[in-house]
């Protein structure tokens, strides 16, 4: 059986997931005049439109997906976007609490904030050039593209990890490992994969985030 993957690890990883994404999140503008109660979902709603689709394009080879680090880490990076989109409604604002979150919801992982904290001031600035790249990149709908995969890029330095991310329904995971007509089991799981991601993570806010998991 392999090691587990270090706090310290999990948390550069998701620190750097944490930056790249919420600049994303925070440019798809959720409508100011929604009601509360409808804020959590609508971001299940709005990035699945958005980025289910890219999070499914690997099902196009079926199983074959299964073999690549693909599937996971691209369907998390865009779960992570989810997860920080409903962490802004609830105000969560420190990064600390929002790799906390991540932990939490991606990886069922607890690790409280106090705990992050201290891993943040070791390893904050690595890899900034790599993790964000130029900043006309990070512009338009190409650009969150790029960003989805640059955050999948960094997951997958803990893709062993990444197999408790909310999933979608078994039927379609099934579908999913059909080659070519995979794409519709896929986008159909990821869409539902974020529901539950955006559903876990209210959940999560509401309990706390220094409770056990």
């Amino acid at each position: 059986m392999a090691a587990q993957i270090s706090d310290a690890v999990v948390v550069d990883v998701l620190r750097r997931v944490d930056r790249l994404a919420t600049p994303l999140a925070a440019r798809l503008g959720r409508p100011p005049e929604l009601p509360q109660t409808e804020r959590d979902a609508w971001w299940a709603h709005r990035v699945s439109r958005v980025a289910a689709g890219v999070s499914a394009v690997p099902r196009f080879a079926g199983k074959l997906a299964d073999l690549l680090p693909l599937q996971n880490t691209v369907g998390t990076a865009v779960q992570s976007v989810v997860v920080l989109g409903v962490a802004g409604e609830h105000g969560v604002t420190g990064s600390a609490e929002r790799v906390s979150l991540l932990a939490r919801v991606l990886l069922d992982r607890n690790l409280p904030p106090s705990e992050v904290a201290p891993l943040l001031v070791k390893s904050r600035g690595t890899y900034r050039g790599e993790a964000f790249g130029a900043a006309e990149e990070r512009k338009g709908a190409r650009g969150a593209v790029r960003t989805i995969w640059r955050v999948a890029r960094l997951l997958s330095r803990i893709d062993e990890a990444l197999d408790a991310r909310p999933k979608g329904k078994l039927r379609h995971r099934l579908l999913s490992n059909i080659p070519v007509v995979g794409v519709a089991g896929g986008y159909a799981a990821e869409r539902e994969g974020l529901r539950r991601a955006a559903a876990r993570t209210a959940a999560v806010l509401a309990e706390g985030l220094s409770a056990p998991a």
